[in-house]
């Protein structure tokens, strides 16, 4: 009898233990579903491709087409150097979707690493607590605090915040014991420094692990080691140690003439990125909480010696990185979505909440996902609002050849779409290719500063493109020597009169014509 009683509550507690399990797995499959089409949705609703991308492109090119790493510009009638592309990498794997499965794969490529960003976290979550890491609305909240970041397809810079928290995740599974995955930091290095040169925020992570396991009183050379190896093979690269140094120095420069370096409370952001502000103020104030509780209980000095110095230290140096460059500001928001889960779980997990809640939350956001794709359709985002897209169709139609002056932003595009016919003053890659004058030049000549002839003095173009709101627009328009050829809402493309014409042929209004000819270029690449 007591031989029957035992093996019924050993089954019913196996049946507990599979039940659990299962709902757990459901739990984990819809939380899993519901985050990507999410992230999808976002992902599909992005109005333009990154300025960027299109000289990504022509690196990718130049190794898949043409068989060799692209050290020298093409593009540009202007002085350069050498170019020390810290993204060929990202170029490569978006050139290579792009010939092989098509453009509409590069956004879905977007959505794949945001995806596997969070995935990631969530994993860490498990690894660190032991709370349930399926609260969805905290990885909104999290996901619409960067968006503005996040939200252009696709961009270089994912691959360094998908590796961060790849290594995040490593670190913390070395911290409870399996030493033998630090051997993945270097070779992970490796990678990440050919796609990114943002694996410099890599290195310093395992860093801020080492300081943190210092002050933790473990083991912390371990973490040295790893990063003098890890930097050691910053080696392995197309263009060797010299690499190294450009490397330094792009990590280390000043970009005061780039948006989205300047900082999250400079003037000209102060209404800006208002969801991640107060997504770091609950952040904050969450982690101030915890402590003040924790103090309360336990003393200063027990509070002290329990905490986590590896965490506070990787949330305190993201989030200067986020208040110095708002272009950094997601490092933060992984960071504490990592190490701030469980804080933000223990102030919130006694509030007594309707039982259907989750259903409500789940319902919400589907609906949210699925009005997406409804009210979108799924398209390439051609970017008419943000790119001279009919400027450069006109420039294109009319077989108008020569050096084009164009905002860096955007030179990048123009050079995709106009080459060979056309060349640009500079684009994006300002660092990568260009000298250091060429930016404050050509500052000087779109706000129509006193010294804004230089440019057409040292550099002299053929045809300029410019935004309609830099005053440099009605300055050339009362010019005798240039003359406005054509308009559209943004944009007017100006030619010398002397060479300008009464007889043009207008670019079409057809969207569907500039969908189907987005990635079309004249870069040929021989093998």
């Amino acid at each position: 009898m007591y031989k029957i009683k035992n093996e019924e509550k050993l089954l019913k507690s196996l049946k507990q233990f599979f039940c659990a399990r299962i709902d757990n797995m459901k739990k984990g499959i819809l939380f899993y579903l519901t985050l990507f089409l999410l992230i999808l949705a976002f992902s599909t609703a992005a109005n333009y491709f990154d300025f960027d991308i299109w000289a990504r492109l022509i690196a990718g090119m130049g190794v898949v087409d043409g068989g060799s790493v692209l050290k020298a510009d093409f593009l540009s009638y202007t002085p350069v150097h050498t170019w020390w592309d810290h993204e060929w990498g990202s170029g490569v794997i978006f050139y290579f979707i792009l010939k092989y499965l098509g453009p509409y794969y590069l956004i879905i490529l977007q959505a794949i690493l945001m995806f596997l960003i969070f995935f990631t976290a969530s994993k860490i979550i498990k690894l660190r607590t032991n709370y349930n890491p399926y609260n969805i609305l905290f990885y909104f909240f999290t996901i619409m605090s960067v968006m503005p970041n996040l939200n252009n397809p696709v961009r270089c810079h994912m691959f360094s915040f998908l590796l961060f928290t790849v290594f995040i995740y490593i670190l913390e599974k070395v911290r409870r014991g399996n030493n033998k995955l630090l051997f993945l930091i270097p070779v992970l290095t490796i990678f990440w420094n050919n796609v990114h040169g943002g694996v410099v925020s890599g290195l310093g992570l395992l860093l801020m692990y080492a300081v943190g396991e210092f002050l933790n009183k473990k083991n912390f050379l371990k973490y040295i080691t790893v990063f003098l190896i890890s930097s050691a093979a910053l080696i392995i690269n197309p263009w060797g140690i010299e690499y190294i140094k450009f490397l330094l120095m792009a990590n280390t420069m000043e970009r005061t003439h780039i948006v989205e370096w300047w900082g999250l409370f400079a003037k000209y952001n102060l209404l800006k990125y208002i969801i991640f502000k107060l997504f770091m103020l609950s952040t904050l104030l969450t982690e101030t909480l915890s402590i003040f509780k924790s103090i309360k209980l336990n003393g200063i000095k027990d509070w002290y010696k329990q905490a986590d110095k590896v965490k506070y230290i990787v949330l305190l140096s993201t989030l200067y990185l986020a208040i110095s460059h708002v272009k950094l500001m997601p490092f933060f928001a992984i960071a504490s979505i990592c190490f701030a889960y469980e804080d933000f779980y223990k102030l919130t997990e006694n509030l007594k909440l309707p039982v259907w809640k989750d259903k409500f939350i789940y319902a919400a956001l589907l609906f949210i996902s699925i009005f997406t794709f409804v009210a979108k359709d799924f398209s390439l985002p051609v970017g008419i609002g943000t790119y001279p897209v009919k400027e450069v169709e006109f420039i294109r139609k009319n077989n108008l050849k020569g050096n084009i002056l164009v905002n860096f932003g955007l030179g990048s595009y123009v050079a995709y779409k106009l080459y060979p016919n056309n060349k640009i003053f500079m684009d994006g890659r300002y660092e990568e290719v260009y000298f250091d004058y060429m930016i404050p030049m050509l500052k000087e000549f779109c706000l129509g500063y006193p010294h804004w002839r230089e440019i057409l003095t040292y550099f002299p173009p053929d045809i300029i493109i410019i935004e309609k709101y830099y005053p440099i627009f009605n300055i050339l328009q009362k010019e005798s020597e240039w003359t406005l050829v054509y308009q559209d809402k943004l944009f007017g493309v100006f030619l010398p009169k002397s060479k300008a014409s009464n007889n043009y042929t207008l670019p079409t209004d057809d969207i569907n014509y500039y969908k189907n000819t987005l990635f079309t270029t004249g870069i040929k690449f021989k093998k």
